[in-house]
């Protein structure tokens, strides 16, 4: 055993299962794409894996190979309960007792293919965060600090656990590195088994090799590790154990002990009437994958799958699978008192945590929305300076009321089309964490939207402080607590627009192009351009369902429906409480109607957001 394989299953508190996982006649299917269809294929489905069989188990590292499109990630997924889309059929169970997959994502490690992790986070905040909503609750802080910090000792990161994630296109970690984050993460959770979709891909002969080294020391603390390899060296290849062998058409080829030296992969394959032997020095895996081509079978007209089938190998196979696939004495099925690790007040805290941290690390985002609002704020209190009293016709309410109506709007259409580039970002990596079952849709979206609250707070009072001195709106308290109240709540259903136009749609351009919609719509039914007295009966619906509308009410009302001064308006002499009431259909004894409405918006919103993130998902496997 390695020294680091030892310091990890020396130090840990915290107890792990050591689960086998057994799969009997796997098959998937999706339905047959209609270009088959029209090309002649013979049936509605299309078979992707075929009755694979086999058996993962603890302190036994095992490699998933095969050329492209024989089913690697597909089993894996399928493995993992994560396929949104086909059909399965086989038996696959975990410690001998039926996978039930609310209980099975639990003491499941999944490291995908593609690093996701937020850019904003270090690496010890990555791991930390994880630990903190994937560990039992009765793991007390001092011993999960404990337990990350022998993570990242295990899988080598502990060196730069200060350093930043960041994008791979710009800055941060290199993609080694990235994968053995995203090893730790998984790892953090304690899980008993762990899936690794093709963890060397893409990496140089050194970094494939520190990586194979940190997931050998993972196996070594008795869980079970299953990894997809592709083109891995001798050395890469040799590190483990244990080998299941795909071709196309998800069909099962090799599954058994690799040996020392390869020597039983080399052996089996080696018997095979017109399997040329293996070369001195040559790489075993890629040998095997030669012999084992397509061209092969059609030039000596065989077929692995078949010839498996008949070996005494799969007949090992077989047995094994059926006497992990029994219980053992005095075991237990798994079985959790709740779905989720932690309770959703922990949840929410950590999510809040983090939330945090990437907004304070996420300059870009928020400097500009926050000098956005100080530029247009002092260009309406430039252009409409000391006009708010200035009250003669109707051309000038009009162009006050326009001054009051374009400064929220503006403000708060910019936040809702800078919002969604920066949240679609961290839906991706959203879609992972809830799929490890770290939090419900409820503590994500709600930390998303309360984390807006101090930011959008900064941008409304900059903006009240600027404009309403400049433009010289009445100065008593009640007025002023209006307008800022108004000008907050409006802003902030804005914002949480953007995020759920994020949660509805299936990426940035969809989501940006309803954005302009929406603020198109907001335009034509916020009362201003076409007063609500004037929009037709049919459409009256719409005027009260457009939260602008509500805002302009309670600007015009609480800063003029108490005005008695005269003025001429159309044609005609009256005061300007009685003109906002005739031209806008605006009465200053319903403002506490219109301050429940303006405040229950951003509630609604926020409800429609997690709803959202709860049942739809556009993450297609």
């Amino acid at each position: 055993m390695s020294t680091a394989g030892k310091r990890l299953h020396s130090k840990v508190t915290i107890p792990v299962m050591h689960l086998p996982i057994t799969f009997h006649n796997l098959n998937y299917y999706i339905d047959t794409p209609p270009e088959m269809l029209k090309q002649g294929y013979p049936t509605r489905r299309l078979r992707l894996l075929n009755n694979i069989t086999g058996a993962l188990r603890p302190g036994v590292l095992s490699a998933l190979m095969g050329v492209s499109g024989a089913g690697k990630t597909t089993l894996l997924d399928v493995l993992a309960g994560r396929k949104t889309g086909g059909y399965i059929e086989g038996d696959i169970r975990i410690g001998g007792y039926p996978k039930v997959q609310e209980t099975f994502v639990r003491i499941l490690g999944y490291c995908e293919q593609v690093d996701i992790h937020s850019p904003q986070l270090t690496v010890e905040e990555s791991v930390t965060y994880s630990a903190w909503l994937r560990l039992p609750s009765h793991v007390d802080e001092q011993t999960r600090s404990k337990f990350v910090a022998e993570v990242l000792e295990t899988v080598e990161l502990d060196q730069i656990k200060d350093v930043l994630v960041g994008s791979p296109q710009k800055n941060g970690l290199s993609m080694e590195q990235r994968k053995r984050l995203t090893i730790a993460v998984e790892l953090v959770s304690n899980p008993s088994i762990i899936l690794m979709d093709e963890p060397t891909t893409g990496l140089d002969t050194r970094s494939a090799a520190i990586v194979i080294r940190a997931v050998k020391n993972i196996c070594e603390t008795g869980r079970t590790v299953v990894c997809t390899i592709h083109q891995p060296s001798t050395e890469i290849f040799e590190a483990f154990d244990e080998l299941i062998l795909m071709k196309s058409g998800g069909k099962t080829i090799y599954s058994g002990p690799i040996g020392e030296r390869s020597c039983k992969v080399i052996e089996y394959f080696e018997k095979i009437s017109g399997v040329p032997k293996i070369k001195s020095n040559c790489n075993p895996a890629t040998w095997m994958m030669d012999v084992t081509s397509t061209s092969m079978e059609v030039q000596h007209n065989m077929d692995f799958a078949i010839l498996y089938e008949e070996s005494s190998l799969h007949r090992e196979a077989e047995d094994l699978v059926e006497q992990l696939s029994i219980p053992l004495p005095n075991s237990e099925n798994l079985c959790f008192s709740h779905s989720f690790a932690q309770n959703g007040w922990i949840q929410l805290k950590a999510c809040l945590w983090k939330q945090n941290i990437t907004y304070w690390r996420s300059p870009q985002y928020n400097l500009r929305r926050i000098m956005m609002t100080v530029i247009s704020a002092l260009i309406y209190g430039i252009l409409f300076w000391k006009h708010a009293k200035v009250l003669n016709n109707e051309q000038d309410m009009l162009s006050v009321f326009g001054a009051m109506y374009l400064g929220f709007t503006t403000i708060g259409a910019y936040n809702d089309q800078t919002i969604i580039p920066f949240s679609t970002t961290e839906r991706i990596v959203m879609y992972r964490e809830r799929f490890a079952g770290m939090y419900s849709s409820w503590s994500y979206s709600f930390a998303q939207a309360f984390i807006e609250i101090p930011y959008v707070f900064i941008q409304v009072v900059l903006y009240t402080l600027i404009v309403y001195p400049s433009t010289g709106y009445y100065w008593t308290a009640h007025k002023f607590l209006w307008f800022f109240y108004t000008t907050f709540c409006s802003i902030l259903s804005y914002v949480y627009v953007g995020l759920l136009l994020v949660s509805i749609t299936p990426n940035v351009q969809v989501a940006t192009i309803l954005a302009s919609f929406f603020n198109t719509m907001q335009t034509l039914f916020s009362g201003f351009i076409l007063p609500a007295p004037q929009i037709p009966k049919w459409w009256t619906w719409l005027y009260y369902l457009t939260p602008t509308s509500w805002a302009l009410n309670a600007l015009l009302t609480s800063q003029y429906g108490n005005i008695e001064k005269e003025v001429k308006a159309f044609g005609e002499t009256k005061s300007v409480s009685i003109f906002l009431n005739d031209y806008f259909g605006f009465h200053q004894d319903k403002l506490s109607v219109v301050a429940a409405v303006l405040v229950a918006f951003p509630f609604v919103l926020i409800i429609l957001f997690s709803l959202s993130i709860e049942k739809l998902n556009f993450q297609k496997r």
